[in-house]
């Protein structure tokens, strides 16, 4: 199966490849489109929840690019923090503007100096839009990430493009660095199981953790 995976970041479409790679998939991604000269839609990711902007990505792209593709949207959530700092879908849009990688690490490391080493996780939702008829959504618990700490000194030497908070980000079971974890346990923090289990049961024809509707 040829699917378009609905993301111009390049690092998040890396992940994802490469966790598919023991499946009969053949991903793509917008960059890929891009490159053959075709026009790629604007999104607003407005929703109140991943769920949301992940459906209004996918079905963007479908009804552009008229091929199977998904779309994914995550949500960050802190323990313990006042609800007026509390990112979830708006990671990157911090009080009307749109922070570059740089800027969130610094607007980051300082809520966590703020309120000490915060304890966090990703919600993450999927859409795949197979055809016009065939919709399958889903945010489960097996998605979110494991819970993980947000400190306030960056890594000293590494910065990858596309994923600015991994610089701030400690395995609780390790203490390490997600960008000085070994490559199986970086690739299960990158893309959780939830997502593989996701596709398994669209590609075996099963619908568990899968909503199937038709479009509205």
């Amino acid at each position: 199966m040829k699917l378009l995976y609905g993301t111009g970041n390049q690092a998040k479409f890396a992940a994802m490849k490469s966790r598919l790679r023991k499946m009969d998939v053949e991903l793509i991604g917008l960059n890929d489109l891009r490159a053959e000269g075709r026009s790629i839609p604007s999104v607003a990711e407005d929703g109140n929840t991943p769920l949301e902007n992940a459906r209004r990505k996918a079905l963007a792209y479908y009804h552009t690019f008229g091929m199977p593709v998904f779309s994914c949207d995550s949500g960050l959530y802190f323990d313990n923090v006042p609800d007026e700092v509390q990112p979830g879908v708006h990671v990157r849009n911090v009080k009307g503007k749109c922070l570059s990688d740089d800027e969130m690490i610094v607007y980051y490391s300082g809520l966590a100096r703020t309120y000490g080493n915060l304890v966090a996780r990703y919600r993450n939702a999927i859409c795949f839009v197979k055809d016009e008829e065939h919709i399958y959504e889903a945010m489960e618990p097996s998605m979110e990430s494991e819970s993980f700490l947000l400190t306030d000194k960056p890594h000293s030497a590494i910065r990858r493009k596309g994923f600015p908070l991994d610089c701030l980000s400690l395995d609780r079971k390790t203490n390490k660095y997600f960008y000085d974890l070994p490559g199986e346990r970086l690739e299960q923090v990158a893309v959780e199981d939830g997502f593989l289990k996701f596709f398994e049961n669209i590609l075996s024809g099963t619908r568990s953790q899968c909503l199937a509707r038709k479009d509205q």
